[in-house]
């Protein structure tokens, strides 16, 4: 992807349905005769997910913003290396599979490298509830003969992927279970929502979970809420380059922890239920002090975006990761990109400066990568941004979005950019067809 730097974002847009909400729901889907979901982000992790489900035995189809899911002839058990390698969220498949079957076989999952992901919360709440697991070096053979049992279960850390496995299995359980401590993400609703929808009895008290379990589920239709991080990645995007833009469609209640630090950074921001607007000044000012932590806390997947806009902040921000050891993957590249950041373990400290120069980037995880992309927006120069796959997983046709918003922003096959660029020798990259006017060597990439 090319991406012209120093160009304002304006105009409006509408948000797609969240990621971290669809692959959750596509999992419960196999406890469901049909269901249908509606505006589906099309993104590689739902497709990983499909294809997760049609080898389970499910038919799925897709329509406009949507899907359907069959599950009425599902008949397998095992989710294998080849795809569960392909996401993070396939784990999840677990307590769905383990609810309707009895048994699962299921390898371990995939997805960015943001540091270890333990899903020991998984497995000791499953083995509460009946199910007996035999951890491999590869993956889980699973079993509960007699069926899962309703239990009384505590989480010491409201981890989201272990929630909602719980509350998937909890839902056709013998009896009552209660799940404490549970995390309070708005996808977490999300799920409860399908579930209730489709017939289950789940019931939310704060931080505690009850979950009444049914013999079975009918039919569904359920439309995925907004994607709070997609908004938030956008909104950093104006701010970033000052610009003034409205997104629709989303859940401002969602973004309570986020708009906020906007507003310090001297952006204008108006919510108003399923609309945000924010115009950016002509230079930011800093954040204070940004942290990440659960729901309701500033959301870990916000970071790097946010971080990318402060670069040009007009004095030092502060932010601390307290959710992934590894988020901070993409700040060398800041740096490539003449920005000034220093990283103290869990903390990272970015002193903005005026300008940021282009540079050849790499995606190295998810939000790493969307990180970048707002960073190149900024830049002085035409950046070129590869590995474009992690962004495929959460962002349904980012050049696409970012056009309509104003940016100029070309999808490049690998046949247009020469893969021998070396930074060191000052080299330009290669960049054909699209009439881009020649920019300046610019910190020896371009």
């Amino acid at each position: 992807m090319a991406i012209e730097g120093g160009l304002p974002l304006r105009g409006e847009a509408e948000i797609h349905g969240a990621k971290n909400a669809v692959l959750p729901v596509l999992s419960a889907a196999l406890l469901c005769p049909r269901s249908v979901i509606r505006n589906c982000p099309m993104l590689s992790d739902v497709r990983a997910a499909c294809r997760i489900l049609e080898r389970l035995g499910c038919s799925v189809t897709s329509g406009e913003e949507s899907l359907s899911v069959d599950a009425s002839c599902a008949r397998g058990c095992g989710v294998p290396a080849s795809l569960a390698g392909e996401m993070r969220s396939s784990i999840i498949f677990l307590g769905a599979l383990l609810a309707r079957f009895g048994k699962a076989q299921i390898a371990l999952p995939g997805g960015c490298r943001l540091g270890p992901r333990p899903i020991d919360l998984h497995i000791s709440g499953l083995r509460r509830m009946g199910a007996r697991i035999i951890e491999q070096e590869d993956g889980l053979i699973c079993s509960a003969d007699k069926g899962l049992k309703g239990a009384d279960i505590s989480l010491a850390y409201p981890s989201v992927g272990a929630t909602e496995n719980l509350l998937i299995a909890a839902s056709l359980a013998k009896g009552e279970t209660i799940l404490r401590g549970a995390a309070q993400e708005p996808e977490i609703d999300g799920l409860i929502d399908f579930l209730n929808l489709a017939g289950a009895r789940l019931c939310r008290e704060g931080s505690m979970i009850r979950a009444e379990g049914v013999r079975e589920l009918h039919d569904v239709d359920y439309t995925i809420i907004p994607d709070r991080i997609e908004a938030a990645t956008y909104l950093s995007a104006a701010a970033a380059t000052g610009g003034e833009i409205t997104l629709k469609r989303v859940c401002t209640s969602h973004l309570a922890s986020i708009l906020p630090v906007f507003r310090e950074m001297g952006c204008r921001v108006e919510d108003s239920g399923e609309k945000v607007s924010l115009s950016a000044p002509r230079r930011l000012l800093p954040v204070s002090f940004v942290s990440t932590s659960p729901y309701p806390g500033f959301p870990t997947d916000a970071l790097a975006p946010i971080m990318a806009a402060s670069l040009l902040a007009n004095g030092e921000s502060r932010f601390e990761e307290g959710v992934f050891e590894s988020r901070y993957l993409h700040v060398e590249q800041f740096r490539d990109m003449g920005a000034d950041v220093r990283l103290d373990g869990k903390r990272a400290y970015v002193k903005g400066k005026p300008c940021l120069y282009a540079s050849r980037l790499h995606c190295t995880d998810l939000r790493g990568g969307a990180a970048l992309a707002v960073a190149a927006l900024a830049a002085q120069g035409v950046s070129l941004l590869d590995e474009l796959q992690h962004i495929h997983r959460g962002y349904e046709d980012m050049p696409a979005m970012l056009r309509r918003l104003g940016g100029r922003v070309w999808t490049l096959s690998s046949s247009l950019v020469r893969k021998d660029i070396s930074p060191e020798r000052g080299e330009r990259a290669a960049i054909t067809g699209f009439g881009l006017a020649p920019v300046p060597r610019i910190q020896g990439v371009l």
